[in-house]
């Protein structure tokens, strides 16, 4: 009788000491330096409060927005892109989480350079570098205040700067596991007008391990000549499939990520390429990278 008395007793005990590990994994924010959509990458769970952040990846073109930008869909040029980055925990919730973050990207593309790009260096051709101001007011839900800065280090392009409101909602179930955002972004230099941007992610996951089919599908709108002079009231969308496997290495956190998107932009979005452009009305687009956060 002591002995089974004792069994509820013990199996709380087991209990509180397993619940960390079934708690949901440390993650911090992400935010894409193209159209200030916010993301999410996993860390380990002693990494401190200042988290680096680092990705490469290769594509068959280069579409900002859905505009052309300067690399067309194809394997002639097949440009590369870096970036580097910080995630800096502000604030920490009851629980002990972070739940406020300042976060810093700067990514960098290089291609093989066309007869118009003549000044060095030649091959870098764009540096979008940004910064923002992160907050989780509930649990699976971020808003992010973020202003980028757009170069152009060999002169192919004007420089520009954007002011964006950028949130994201992810849940295990329900509306949460879709993984919807939302980005709205002014441009303060540059061409006027604004943007808006609606994106989902559900996926599935495949094994245990972590790999995870997912259906990225975003469509963004550029409002009152966001694209350009003249341009009007511009639609783009885009959506395919991604296939993601995280892994880690000591205390850094890995993905790998393959991912098909199928690009659909409207008539004049097309013509805006220019004679030299990609003037399809629905572009391929493969990429492949590799990131890590720590």
């Amino acid at each position: 009788m002591p002995t089974v008395s004792r069994l509820p007793l013990f199996a709380f005990a087991l209990a509180v000491v397993i619940q960390p590990s079934l708690a949901a994994p440390r993650s911090v924010p992400s935010i894409d330096t193209e159209d200030a959509a916010l993301g999410s990458v996993e860390i380990g769970e002693e990494s401190g409060r200042f988290h680096p952040q680092m990705s490469v990846d290769v594509r068959n073109g280069d579409f900002a927005r859905g505009n052309y930008d300067d690399d067309a869909a194809s394997l002639g040029r097949v440009p590369l892109h870096a970036q580097a980055g910080f995630a800096l925990d502000l604030h920490q919730a009851v629980d002990g989480r972070a739940n406020a973050w300042l976060v810093f990207s700067t990514s960098n593309g290089f291609h093989d350079p066309s007869s118009d790009e003549r000044v060095s260096p030649r091959r870098w051709y764009e540096s979008n570098n940004l910064l923002g101001l992160v907050i989780s007011p509930v649990e699976g839900l971020r808003l992010g205040f973020v202003y980028t800065v757009k170069t152009s280090p060999n002169d192919v392009a004007d420089t520009t700067q954007e002011a964006s409101f950028t949130l994201a909602y992810q849940a295990d179930s329900g509306f949460g596991a879709w993984r919807p955002g939302l980005a709205i972004t002014s441009r303060t230099q540059g061409d006027s007008g604004l943007y808006t941007q609606g994106s989902v992610e559900p996926g599935v996951d495949l094994s245990d391990a972590g790999l995870r089919l997912s259906f990225p599908s975003t469509v963004g709108i550029g409002w009152n000549g966001f694209y350009g002079p003249d341009s009007g009231d511009r639609l783009y969308a885009r959506s395919g499939l991604a296939l993601e496997q995280p892994f880690k290495w000591g205390e850094t956190r890995w993905s790998a990520r393959a991912e098909a998107l199928a690009i659909y932009r409207d008539g004049t979005l097309r013509e805006l390429s220019g004679p030299n452009g990609e003037t399809d009305s629905v572009v391929p687009q493969v990429t492949m990278s590799l990131s890590m956060a720590y």
